[in-house]
């Protein structure tokens, strides 16, 4: 299970609102100098993200949570999220220079087929939303109180 801690910051009926810091990169990696992840995380410490969830059971507003999320669901989406991109890309470039014999249409045609997937994949992604959410468990963290409560479909 992949794990992200958060805080309840609004709610409003069965809808609550959880903000997560979001964590780049593990704080005794090796390679954090030289990897993305760890120079986004140093650049950027205090990035938070925002997600709306329905709870049966709605906490109040400043409660601490887990989010848990199957880890084959967060590998399929990000193989879908980078394989696509790059698929398309080569697909484009191929097209275009089979197409046209030359290499700026070859160029044109990948980063309009590039530009385009992602168009796709917001589209695609944004309809299953509500999937990841249905997979997506919440987990009340108090000190007298420990719940697990699993996210309406």
């Amino acid at each position: 299970m992949i794990r992200e801690l958060g805080e309840v910051t609004s709610v409003d009926g069965q809808r609550v609102t959880i903000k997560t810091q979001l964590k780049q990169g593990c704080g005794g990696c090796k390679q954090q100098s030289h990897c993305g992840a760890g120079l986004l995380s140093k650049a950027f410490p205090q990035r938070r993200g925002e997600l709306d969830v329905w709870m049966e059971q709605a906490p109040e507003p400043g409660t601490q949570v887990e989010l848990l999320l199957p880890e084959q669901a967060m590998v399929r989406f990000s193989v879908w999220l980078y394989l696509l991109p790059l698929l398309a890309l080569f697909i484009g470039a191929w097209f275009g220079s089979a197409l046209m014999y030359h290499e700026g249409w070859s160029i044109l045609f990948a980063t309009i087929s590039f530009a385009g997937s992602f168009w796709v994949l917001n589209r695609w992604l944004r309809k299953r939303d509500v999937q990841v959410r249905a997979l997506m468990q919440v987990k009340i963290i108090a000190p007298s109180n420990v719940d697990c409560l699993s996210v309406q479909k």
